[in-house]
């Protein structure tokens, strides 16, 4: 237990100096671009759309109302305007922070996992026990389970503590699967990436929430006050470029605690093959028949013994 501690604190600071550094940053921008075309792309179609329907679907709601006239009675009445705004803007965070995983996942973890694999374990055997495929249908499925977890914990969210654990605990987790499976792809049997699995599932796990918590903090921009709502275009690109550096840390973690358990592993299957195997206990079975049958002094005369 101890042990696993000690790789979990060693990884995260090599992962934390491994960020730092210009090819890592630079890498980052690419994500950044892609996410941000993409965000402003659609924004830009849609978002007048998806906002009438949102204030269409706000008049038409009795509950909706009855907040509304109780915000009037508290001198709140202009939260009522933002109120659609708002309502989008925290329905599309989980797809950003979804995507935003998956884009770093796909351009930059191979890059990275590579980056640490040349300076720490550049003798560290490739069995590529996880092919480019494999890789995408593991993140597919993982992808498709967290968004049903989104979707089915949306009404838990109204519970004030609740929408500030549920989604990072998903975002979490997925980031476990996706981030786990790639940094072992390119250098683990797929035996020996489901025994570090089977070993190190809840250290996975660690990291994995660690990184969910951090990537719900560029959230808490836009939840912090109405006033954002009005700088969401100018604040989709920080908040995405700040997801982008939080998975490739995730990433690079990953890399550093899975090369690691992998070099140990081996060096522990190694070790345990090179022990001398301790001598064959000799029983009644194996002595020569000669031996097996002779006559014991001390026992009783035999009339039938020749």
């Amino acid at each position: 237990m101890l042990g696993s501690m000690s790789l979990l604190f060693d990884s995260f600071w090599r992962a934390v100096a491994y960020g730092l550094r210009p090819r890592v940053v630079v890498l980052s921008f690419l994500p950044l671009l892609l996410m941000v075309g993409l965000a402003l792309g659609l924004g830009y179609f849609y978002w007048d759309g998806v906002l009438a329907a949102v204030r269409l679907w706000l008049e038409s709601s009795t509950l909706v109302g009855s907040i509304a006239g109780w915000l009037q009675s508290m001198g709140l009445g202009n939260l009522k305007a933002v109120l659609a705004p708002l309502i989008v803007i925290f329905a599309v965070t989980p797809l950003i922070v979804v995507f935003s995983l998956l884009v770093v996942a796909l351009m930059m973890t191979p890059a990275l996992t590579l980056l640490v694999a040349e300076n720490r374990f550049p003798s560290l055997e490739r069995k590529r026990g996880g092919s480019l495929l494999a890789s995408l249908w593991w993140s597919l499925v993982s992808t498709l389970l967290a968004l049903v977890a989104l979707i089915v914990s949306v009404p838990l969210w109204l519970i004030p503590p609740l929408i500030l654990i549920l989604p990072p605990l998903i975002w979490g987790w997925l980031t476990y699967r996706v981030m786990a499976f790639d940094a072992l792809a390119e250098h683990a049997s797929s035996e020996e990436r489901h025994e570090i699995f089977r070993r190190h599932r809840l250290s996975l796990l660690g990291i994995g929430l660690f990184c969910g918590y951090l990537g719900a903090a560029p959230s808490l921009i836009w939840a912090s006050g109405v006033l954002f709502v009005a700088a969401f275009v100018v604040l989709v690109p920080l908040a995405i470029w700040l997801y982008t550096m939080i998975f490739a840390l995730a990433s690079l973690w990953f890399a550093h605690f899975c090369l690691a358990t992998l070099q140990a592993l081996r060096a522990e299957r190694a070790a345990a093959a090179a022990a001398p195997t301790p001598p064959d206990v000799m029983t009644i079975d194996s002595l020569p028949l000669s031996l097996s049958h002779a006559p014991d002094p001390f026992d009783p005369p035999n009339p039938t013994r020749q």
